[in-house]
């Protein structure tokens, strides 16, 4: 148990400040206590918190780890002209260069980048065609050594051909046996009918969800409506996948009138990434006339959640009707998802505690003002997961951060004479 002193909590759902002692319970979905629970442990680990801000820590509602080592990569021998090219010369020749050993250093230096921000928990999806097998675990077992909640899912395709859409297939529902995790599909475009139909009845038997790109570009809506005669959304819900729990379909940028009724007729969350979508330049989500459900995530561009919300607001103005507190709500959005479908490792003993010495009053009525226009992932002086404090004085107190980089670092070496 960790006992957090004189510190302030900052209740994340209703932005009320308490000056308080908290006790943090460890272990998967424990408690915090603001009067000393009854049978105190001895060996409780002590944290002096004054002057410090305690909250929620963040989560990630759509990563893509696998890019991890893509920082600084060489140029692609074509230059792409569209985003369909970028798949095809950039992402796709990446993914597909991934083996064993630069798995797991792209999912270890995400761990550090996600810890020293403020970030507990990652939903990812994953692409590795030619080490399928296995993949999920790897990433699944270096998220554990570094003390993060995570939510995994493999991207199904057929574009690497029939054998390797089998693989993708088999490593899903070898994967969802043991653990918590989603179906993973990529975009409408590159999904057969009878792949999807697979995908579905694997969803169906572990009573799980889809991970899904949808309309990121508007490429995915026009071979859509020229192979099947329907939109993208309308495709997924002939197909029965709207009428699953735990979707998380991601971008949504191109939607019409008509598929964002569908979105609100489901339980679908979706997962905005608006860095991405402006450094591939493929349009501005605009949730307008989407009711609700929307979750922030990075899309593989960074681990930085504080980022990512700070970008949701500046560009969103500018293409829909919004304000802070509604942004912030999607933030957040990503921890009634977990808790409405029963995923586990993002509990309340998830706190992130704040270094924010702001020059001016901080209370319940401004915070917002302060979280988009003074806060940022630099704040983050401590990160408790699940009860277990993993980043003491912004260093990871699991992992040797020295060691790690170093192992990237040869490993992104390694991928980029593949490239």
């Amino acid at each position: 148990m960790l006992y957090l002193k004189n510190g302030t909590y900052i209740n994340w759902q209703t932005l009320e400040f308490t000056k308080s002692d908290i006790w943090v319970e460890e272990g998967i979905d424990g408690e915090i206590f603001f009067t000393a629970p009854t049978n105190l442990p001895k060996n409780i680990q002590t944290i002096d918190c004054e002057g410090l801000y305690i909250t929620r820590a963040l989560a990630n509602a759509h990563h893509h780890i696998y890019s991890a080592l893509s920082r600084g990569m060489p140029q692609p021998a074509i230059s792409p002209q569209n985003f369909h090219e970028t798949l095809q010369y950039v992402w796709w020749q990446l993914d597909y260069a991934l083996d064993e050993q630069m798995i797991r250093s792209s999912a270890l230096v995400t761990a550090l980048a996600a810890a020293k921000t403020g970030c507990s928990f990652i939903i990812d999806h994953h692409s590795s065609p030619a080490y399928t097998l296995g993949s999920l675990d790897i990433i699944a077992n270096a998220l554990d050594e570094a003390g993060l909640g995570h939510l995994l899912a493999y991207e199904i395709t057929d574009r690497n051909g029939p054998k390797k859409a089998i693989e993708s297939l088999e490593e899903t529902r070898n994967y969802l046996k043991n653990r918590q995790g989603l179906v993973g599909l990529h975009a409408s475009f590159t999904v057969g009918d009878e792949t999807l139909k697979e995908a579905l009845k694997i969803a169906q038997d572990f009573n799980t969800g889809v991970h899904a790109h949808l309309a990121e570009d508007l490429f995915d809506q026009e071979h859509c409506i020229s192979k099947y005669g329907k939109r993208a959304v309308q495709r997924y819900a002939d197909m029965g996948f709207l009428d699953l729990n735990a979707n998380i379909l991601v971008h949504g940028i191109h939607l019409d009138e008509l598929e964002r009724k569908l979105l609100n007729s489901s339980k679908t969350y979706l997962a905005v990434n608006y860095d991405s979508n402006l450094n591939n330049r493929v349009g501005i989500f605009n949730g307008n006339g989407i009711e609700q459900n929307i979750m922030l995530g990075t899309d593989g561009m960074h681990s930085d959640m504080f980022k990512s919300a700070q970008t949701a607001w500046f560009t969103g103005i500018n293409h829909e009707s919004l304000n802070p507190q509604i942004v912030y709500n999607r933030l957040r959005a990503v921890h009634n998802y977990l808790k409405q479908n029963n995923f586990k490792g993002d509990g309340e003993n998830n706190l992130m505690i704040l270094d924010y010495d702001t020059p001016t009053p901080i209370n319940e009525g401004n915070f917002l003002g302060h979280f988009f226009y003074g806060m940022s992932s630099g704040h983050v002086r401590h990160l408790i997961s699940q009860g277990k404090l993993i980043l003491k004085d912004r260093e990871h107190a699991l992992l040797n951060e020295e060691e790690v980089l170093a192992k990237s670092k040869e490993q992104a070496k390694r991928l980029w004479k593949k490239l």
